[in-house]
């Protein structure tokens, strides 16, 4: 089996990511695979449709960087910016100006900078207490970093089996 076959698990270490956080990397790398290669080439008028009222597209794209991207600032211990904030206001609001690329190339970025902050983060600090969100709940630096990884497979499933019933339901229908 070819090494780009296997999932990104399978081919090793994230080159600098400390062992206890390498599941994070691998999962996140996945996800930023699997979306690539599932929207390249999707049609934009797919976008913002909602099947079934399941949530779009556009949507679990401009999510997925959103948390991931909140997360991450929550496990440096800082508060969102006002930037984060607005994102998340206009996450699965539809607009007409989005592109699934310009989407797509967007989560990569995301998942390029969190890669790097894996790489800069000491493993000793992993179970120093952190706060999520507004209510601040408890957690931990591992606590959000799993979390991130969870989450954003959760999405990319949801993304992809909406992605898919949409591309059918948009195919000509054969008698």
């Amino acid at each position: 089996m070819e090494n780009q076959e296997r999932e990104v698990w399978q081919r090793g270490p994230v080159a600098g990511v400390p062992p206890l956080l390498q599941p994070v990397a691998h999962a996140l790398l996945q996800a930023q695979e699997e979306i690539e290669r599932e929207m390249l080439d999707y049609p934009e008028q797919l976008l913002w449709e909602k099947p079934g009222g399941l949530a779009s597209i556009g949507f679990h794209l401009q999510h997925l960087t959103g948390v991931l991207d909140r997360l991450f600032t929550y496990a440096l211990a800082q508060p969102l910016t006002e930037a984060q904030r607005q994102n998340l206001t206009a996450e699965g609001q539809p607009n007409p100006e989005l592109r699934i690329q310009e989407l797509v190339v967007t989560f990569g970025s995301q998942v390029v900078k969190a890669i790097s902050q894996l790489k800069a983060t000491d493993e000793t600090i992993l179970l120093e207490p952190r706060a999520l969100g507004r209510a601040q709940i408890p957690t931990n630096v591992l606590g959000l970093l799993f979390h991130s990884a969870e989450h954003t497979m959760r999405h990319v499933g949801q993304l992809l089996v909406t992605a898919r019933i949409l591309k059918i339901g948009s195919l000509p229908q054969t008698p």
